[in-house]
């Protein structure tokens, strides 16, 4: 069993998307840099996949 994280997970700035199994709990996040990019991520996951979009992220400095 592996060591549990000890600091908070920060998101890098970009979009993101979550890509789960159907019935699956827990998914993994997919980023991309720009809106086109993510839309082609979503139409390109969500015949296998449930995709859910998160947004935006903007890191702060």
């Amino acid at each position: 069993m592996a060591r549990p994280i000890t600091r908070s997970i920060t998101l890098k700035t970009g979009y993101y998307i979550e890509v789960r199994q159907k019935g699956e709990q827990k998914g993994i996040k997919i980023r991309r840099d720009t809106y086109p990019q993510i839309q082609a991520a979503i139409r390109r996951y969500e015949h296998l996949y449930e995709v859910k979009y998160i947004g935006e992220v903007k890191a702060s400095a």
